[in-house]
Parts: C-alpha cells; sequence; structure tokens
C-alpha cells in the first residue's frame, strides 16, 4: 500500500519539476515549490495512509476466511476486492494530494502534463498492438480456429482482438499475447483455417530389423485409425540416424487427422497401434550403441 502510494506521488512531484521548465508562469526555485505544500495536511495524510492500509489488510484477510469457507464464491470475492483495493488506492492518491497541496492554476497545471504524460505512455503500447491487430485482421497469418505455434506456446487460436490474441492451449490454458508480438516473430499455423491437419509421428527400429515391413505396419496401423483424414495420403519416410548413442531407423509418420481437436487422440491411437504389430512381428528398438571417445 505504501509503495502504491509513494510511487503515485513520486510521478506527480517528478512531473511537477519537469512541467515547471515549459510552463509560462514556472516556479523559479525549490522554495516557491515548497510554498506549494500545506504542511499541516502532510500529519493527516499519513494518518489517511495508515488507515487505507489497515483497510486493506482487513479486506484482505476477511476475503480469504469467506473464501475458504465459500469455494464457489471465491473467484467472485477476489474480483471485488479488485476493484475495491483499486478504489481505495485512487481515492487515498487523491486524499493526500488535496490535503497536502495547496491547488492553484499551476498545480492544475501540473496534474494536467502528468496525466497527459501517464496516458501517453499507457496509450503507446495500446496503439502498437491496435495497428498490429488490424494488420493481423488484414494480412490472415492465422484465423481463429487454427492451431499454431507461438514462442514455445501451442494451441488454438479462440479470439483475434484489436489489442490481443487469445490462445487456447492443449494444457487447457487461456494465453493472453498482444498483437504487436506477432509482427516480428514467426507464427507457425498447423492447418490454416481447414479442419483437417498433419500430424507427424516418429518411430524408431533397429538396423537389423525388417524396415519394409515396418513402414508397411505403420502405413496400415494409420490408415485404419477412426480418427484418420482418407482424402489425404499417408506417408511414412525411412532415414538412418543416431538417438541416444544407438543407430537406428527413424520412421515418420505423415499423416492428416480429421479433425485438429483429435491430434493427441490420433497420435496416441497410431503409437498404440504400432507398438503392438511390432511386438507381434518380433521388430525390436535400436541395440547397435555408438562407442563414444
Amino acid at each position: 500500500m505504501l509503495r502504491h502510494l509513494s510511487i503515485i506521488l513520486f510521478i506527480i512531484a517528478s512531473q511537477s519539476v519537469s512541467a515547471t521548465e515549459l510552463d509560462t508562469a514556472p516556479l523559479d526555485n525549490l522554495q516557491d515549490f515548497a510554498s506549494l505544500i500545506r504542511w499541516s495536511g502532510v500529519f493527516a495524510s499519513l494518518i489517511i495512509i495508515a488507515c487505507a492500509w489497515l483497510l486493506l489488510r482487513f479486506i484482505d484477510s476477511l476475503v480469504s476466511n469467506i473464501g475458504d469457507q465459500f469455494v464457489q464464491r471465491r473467484m467472485l470475492l477476489q474480483k471485488l476486492q479488485s476493484f475495491f483495493q483499486f478504489f481505495v488506492y485512487m481515492s487515498t492518491a487523491v486524499s493526500v494530494f488535496m490535503l497536502s497541496f495547496r491547488v492553484d492554476e499551476r498545480i492544475l497545471a501540473l496534474i494536467g502534463g502528468t496525466i497527459a504524460v501517464s496516458v501517453g505512455f499507457a496509450l503507446k503500447d495500446l496503439t502498437a498492438s491496435f495497428v498490429a491487430g488490424l494488420t493481423i485482421m488484414i494480412d490472415r497469418p492465422f484465423q481463429v480456429g487454427d492451431r499454431v505455434t507461438f514462442e514455445g506456446h501451442y494451441g488454438d487460436i479462440v479470439a483475434i482482438g484489436l489489442r490481443s490474441v487469445r490462445m487456447n492451449t492443449l494444457n487447457d490454458d487461456i494465453i493472453t499475447i498482444p498483437n504487436n508480438k506477432f509482427l516480428n516473430e514467426v507464427v507457425s499455423s498447423g492447418n490454416y483455417g481447414a479442419l483437417d491437419m498433419q500430424v507427424v509421428i516418429p518411430f524408431h527400429v533397429g538396423l537389423d530389423q525388417d524396415i519394409t515391413l515396418a513402414r508397411e505396419l505403420i502405413q496400415e496401423c494409420a490408415s485404419s485409425s477412426r480418427y484418420i483424414h482418407l482424402p489425404k495420403p499417408v506417408v511414412v519416410l525411412v532415414q538412418q540416424t543416431i538417438t541416444d548413442n544407438y543407430l537406428a531407423i527413424k520412421l515418420t509418420c505423415k499423416v492428416y487427422v480429421v479433425d485438429t481437436k483429435y491430434e493427441k487422440l490420433f497420435e496416441s491411437d497410431i503409437t498404440l497401434r504400432v507398438m503392438s504389430e511390432f511386438r507381434k512381428h518380433n521388430i525390436l528398438p535400436p541395440a547397435i550403441a555408438v562407442k563414444t571417445a
């Protein structure tokens, strides 16, 4: 509480010093500035700050106790507490300012300058996000419903606003991303407006295994899944690689799921089927280790 009020009063004071340099009737020196302070009100301001701090501590304890007893109402109580805290902060700051300073045309000019600078800083990022939002709507690098990858986050775009984009991750988290972030970062869209999407599933087998049979089994398992999008082809690519210091054959299955919401179910279904078929046909994982110095 004291820290927030100190920041507010510091901003007002600092802006007053800078504004006096630009005002048509500037304060000549610090003595003139000190004459604007109502010293008799400083003590009353300290009492108001202490009362506000005690009130907020009491409300915080009250909300915590009620929230523990009525769990379903806890979120509502916390929202109301946030609004109340903001009201107390602003009311206390205004009261302290009115009691501590003699309000005249110079103080009003300083307040106006402070508000103008504060609003300008606040609107800078908001304006950038607004312009970026218009760019996204016109250029359309992705659409609502697309499954995208952005800065390590992976999920579905659920809303595109003028200020931000909301993504619902596969962990069911809602991530809010400012629009201006998309202007300089790479965004990967898996389906770009379509329901179906390609799913890439890697498998590894030993060099001495029947690679042709393993490839056919993967294609058969993928083609028989109930989540497959049949109009698109099933492709299995073969590559020799080193996995965890083992020489292996990597078989990459590229197949399309009928709906993006079934992506992980589709991947699990194919993986379980392939592992079962590999056991039936005695196709083993890599067993030849690479010697390291």
